[in-house]
């Protein structure tokens, strides 16, 4: 259709509109855009190669098919009360009258019809056709089209249903023709121009611009043109039309629609494809902020736990605290003039010790420190549940939004992953044996305490060291028995044995304190640290995948919007040069 009647700077803008094209195209592919609008893209790039296309579109019995019997003055096409046109009928030029079936619902016709050597036309089935694949036929046709011809019907001009279809066409930014048809049955010319300027006015609206809107009769026009003769000259109103066809739409103004249909495609699927990704990145930003909610819980959880486990520190150091309370009482009580005889029985000083002041002391400890770990251990699980929980509940957030094509590697990578951490989780409370993390977390803390205790405490546990460092503060009293004199004794030794029992006692209190305290804070680190690192661990993946595809979604939104403005300044060299 193009070749040879193009002016240079026409052949400069076409060029580069092939060019603009296939990049949108590419981006498209890139961004997993429906199948549809690429083949709308592509479609429309064919039909620069083609005739000027001229779709006919609007609702069965509206006259569609009359219309282009009448223009063709033949019947040429089926008419009828009931949807007749179940498929395309592309009419173009021939020598001689022939049909040709192409599959697909898409019959050509051939016609010797002068009008046909520049003009296309295609006859679409009703858009309200019972049969879907019928209006799929005609939706698939209009995004190819360089002018669409909209055929309404006198009685019923723009029904709700055509208001949609033209609103549809709005989109593709295409050229619309409106035709009136069966004015004949309106009582006189002033009910038609009424009708006309409610179809103007109301066709702006949905356009956006006044439509050229024409009132025919085809029935009588194509009466008229069947039997010829003297009647009337312009019969049905159908030589307005075809004049606005052969003059209006002249060779310049044909080019430009046909060079700015594929812009007008192309900013439509485009539209789309920005819709797409700006709502993956309401998805994202949703994602990044879940993110962001678990940084603020897991600094939450933190202090909340160092907070409750110095408080379960405190409950230890009031009992060692209240066995040296008790130490100092006992050698207040034990070591004066008139206990001296029980003081050299070494075994009953040792076992009133160990009764009165050491008394439950290390098995309240070990209970308190095994009450922290079997805390401290339901405190890591219970949050790595919420963590994971939470994020497991994006995967039904957004499950009514549409975002783009289903079934795109954005959808199918992020439900993926969180289908992983949902499925980690249920795996892990199926398999998570609390006893052995409570047990191996005791035998750390032991080891992390008795590691660093005193060297006559050796290899024993928590309870005999709190034992063992106390008695033999005890037993060292019965050193009394070398000192002979009762005077000296209740004069000098036993007041200074008080007092370095009680400093003794005190200190050894004091060492057991910090080392228990040390070796449990140490060991609490630890296992803080690796509840965490467990938890960031559990959504990394899904943590990079957001922050990854954020960045690359805004890059193509940055792409998209680059093509944008390459089409509406292509647009404006278009017009430019036609």
């Amino acid at each position: 259709m193009l070749d040879g009647i193009l002016s240079p700077e026409q052949v400069a803008v076409i060029k580069d509109e092939r060019i603009l094209l296939a990049d949108i195209g590419s981006e498209l592919a890139v961004l997993e855009a429906p199948d549809d609008d690429r083949a709308a893209l592509a479609a429309s790039v064919e039909q620069l190669d083609d005739l000027f296309l001229v779709v006919v579109v609007g609702e069965f019995n509206a006259g569609k098919s009359s219309l282009l019997n009448a223009l063709v003055g033949e019947v040429v096409l089926a008419e009828g009360v009931t949807p007749t046109t179940s498929q395309i009928h592309v009419i173009r030029w021939g020598e001689t009258v022939s049909r040709a079936e192409h599959g697909d619902g898409v019959e050509e016709v051939h016609l010797p019809l002068p009008m046909l050597r520049e003009i296309t036309l295609v006859d679409t089935p009703g858009t309200n056709a019972l049969e879907r694949r019928h209006e799929a036929l005609t939706q698939e046709y209009v995004p190819r089209s360089d002018l669409v011809l909209f055929v309404t019907s006198s009685d019923r001009p723009l029904s709700e249903s055509e208001r949609l279809f033209l609103q549809s066409v709005r989109e593709w930014g295409k050229k619309v023709v409106v035709v009136v048809n069966k004015v004949d049955i309106l009582q006189d010319d002033a009910a038609v121009e009424e009708v006309l300027a409610y179809v103007r006015e109301h066709g702006k609206v949905i356009l956006g611009v006044a439509p050229q809107v024409f009132g025919v009769s085809a029935a009588l026009a194509l009466k008229a043109r069947r039997e010829g003769g003297d009647g009337e000259p312009d019969a049905g109103g159908l030589q307005v039309l075809e004049r606005y066809l052969r003059q209006v739409l002249d060779r310049n103004e044909r080019i430009r629609l046909k060079l700015e249909n594929p812009v007008g495609v192309g900013q439509n699927v485009m539209a789309r494809a920005e819709m797409g990704v700006d709502g993956r990145l309401g998805l994202i930003a949703d994602d990044i902020a879940t993110l962001g909610d678990i940084e603020s819980q897991l600094k939450i959880y933190t202090d909340d736990v160092q907070r409750e486990f110095k408080l379960r520190l405190a409950d230890i150091d009031t009992v060692l605290h209240g066995l040296e309370l008790r130490g100092i009482d006992f050698f207040d009580e034990r070591l004066r003039l008139n206990r001296l005889p029980s003081l050299f029985d070494k075994e009953l000083l040792q076992s009133e010790f160990e009764k009165v002041v050491v008394g439950e002391a290390p098995a309240e400890i070990e209970q308190k420190v095994e009450a922290l770990i079997d805390w401290l251990v339901a405190s890591d699980l219970n949050q790595w549940q919420s963590v994971v929980n939470h994020v497991n509940r994006r995967q039904s957030v957004h499950a009514d939004r549409v975002v783009g094509e289903v079934g795109t590697r954005f959808d199918y990578d992020r439900a993926a992953l969180l289908e992983t951490i949902g499925r980690a989780s249920r795996e892990s409370l199926k398999s998570y044996d609390r006893a052995l993390e409570a047990r191996e977390m005791a035998e750390s803390v032991q080891k992390a305490v008795t590691g660093t205790a005193l060297a006559e405490a050796g290899a024993l546990g928590l309870g005999a060291t709190v034992a063992l460092m106390a008695s033999s503060t005890a037993v060292d009293i019965t050193g009394l028995a070398a000192a002979g004199l009762l005077a000296v004794v209740g004069l000098f030794i036993l007041p200074v044995r008080r007092r370095k029992a009680k400093a003794d006692l005190r200190e050894k209190i004091g060492t057991l304190r910090s080392k228990i305290m040390s070796g449990l804070t140490r060991q609490f680190d630890v296992e803080a640290a690796k509840s965490l690192s467990r938890i960031r661990e559990t959504i990394g993946p899904y943590d990079r995948f957001v922050r990854a595809e954020k960045a690359q979604l805004e890059g193509r939104k940055g792409r998209l919007s680059e093509l944008g403005d390459r089409l509406r300044e292509l647009k404006d060299r278009i017009v430019a040069v036609t």
